[in-house]
């Protein structure tokens, strides 16, 4: 029975094939957009992920001075060594201390040079930033002190020696000749949009004698072992600062702790909001799509109503009238939501390709997405299904 009914519903929406594609144009836009807007959110959120943790969610920097609208960050006093053994010697559960410092030097090699990022650190920061070594050493505990050496980023390897292995090379960074030991794994862009591997590792000390002219540190990276609270760690890094740097009672830090857990965490639930906000602002074409099936269901009734008088003439029963007409909304509703689905996976892949970002697919929205198109065949199909089943025989056999 029900055969029959899809067979009669099939042919009465191929009779008008232009119409009825017209009419679930709405429902694949509707489909298409929500699924589009919810994968593209999707690979934006795995992205800010995976560039989080490249950081580290372990990982906390402090930097002197609060940062924010209306914050002076320059005047606040800057960090010195004891700042960092402090630090080292007196926080539990610390893997890595690293004291940076940062500037721009041109690096020079074989008639090549380059503008970078000069980077005054220690070994620590490879530690904190999980940064391998492809070829090459750390620093040793003489160049620590300050003899000349340097790490550089794969950019800068490609700027200054092409293909060539940089270990064992001389580069000059502005007034410094400085012998290259190692060569940093490729890490890509930033979640900011800044190449990682444009930048060159040196000595803390030799950076801050020969580039920065100070003896100060202008931040702190920190790296708590797996398992150690990183709220506990911030906790203790204030207080033991607000102590060196005689802050009272009631008065602001002058200096900022940012736990990398926690920013992960506001940055992902901002994404996945936003994604959110997305698909049910998208949802929306799908209720205008259900309008339009019902609004094209009842001028179809209105077309076919000396057919449906003649039918309850010879016998036809109200809910099979009703069951035919409900069918084909749902049909029309269906074949809406598939070519919906599709379509908004294509477009996403498009999108997500261009963007450079995960192609993240969510099975439970695609469910949703298609669930809902039927049920709004449903809801929307029902009225004009129902006023044609009540149509009286009598006077629509006497319609023209």
């Amino acid at each position: 029975m029900f055969i029959e009914t899809a067979k009669l519903a099939w042919r009465a929406i191929s009779r008008n094939i232009l119409r009825s594609f017209l009419t679930v144009l709405g429902v694949v836009i509707g489909v298409a957009a929500v699924i589009a807007m919810v994968t593209i959110g999707n690979g934006t959120t795995a992205q800010v992920k995976t560039e989080l943790q490249r950081l580290g969610t372990n990982t906390l920097f402090l930097r002197p001075g609060q940062w924010g609208p209306g914050r002076a960050s320059t005047e606040a006093k800057r960090f010195d060594d004891k700042d960092v053994e402090a630090i080292r010697d007196q926080i539990s559960g610390l893997r890595a201390v690293a004291p940076i410092n940062r500037g721009t030097a041109t690096a020079v090699a074989g008639g090549q040079n380059h503008s970078t990022s000069a980077i005054g650190t220690t070994n620590d920061y490879l530690i904190a930033q999980d940064w391998d070594l492809v070829s090459g050493r750390e620093f040793l505990p003489a160049e620590e002190r300050g003899q000349a050496a340097c790490i550089i980023g794969e950019t800068l390897r490609k700027e200054l020696f092409g293909s060539a292995d940089p270990v064992g090379q001389t580069i000059r960074l502005s007034n410094v000749s400085c012998p290259v030991v190692g060569l940093l794994a490729a890490k890509g862009q930033s979640g900011m949009g800044d190449d990682q591997d444009d930048t060159v590792l040196m000595p803390l000390k030799l950076h801050q004698r020969r580039i920065g002219g100070t003896t100060t540190i202008s931040s702190i990276v920190l790296s708590a072992h797996d398992g150690v609270s990183t709220s506990r760690v911030q906790s203790d890094v204030e207080s033991l600062l607000r102590e060196r740097r005689r802050i009272g009672i009631g008065r602001e830090d002058d200096f900022s702790v940012n736990d990398m857990s926690q920013i992960a965490s506001t940055m992902t639930g901002t994404t996945m909001l936003l994604t959110g906000l997305l698909g049910a602002v998208a949802a929306v074409s799908l209720l205008v799509g259900g309008i339009g099936i019902m609004n094209i269901m009842l001028v179809s009734v209105t077309e076919r109503t000396r057919e449906i008088g003649i039918r309850l003439a010879i016998g036809a029963l109200e809910n099979q009238v009703l069951t035919q007409f409900l069918v084909e909304a749902v049909m029309l509703s269906i074949f809406g939501g598939v070519t919906g689905i599709l379509t908004g996976l294509l477009l996403a892949y498009g999108v997500v390709t261009f963007l450079g970002v995960p192609f993240v697919t969510s099975p439970v929205i695609i469910f949703v997405a298609f669930a809902f198109s039927a049920a709004i065949g449903m809801i929307f199909g029902y009225f004009p299904a129902r006023r044609a089943a009540q149509l009286n025989p009598i006077e629509a056999l006497r319609h023209e």
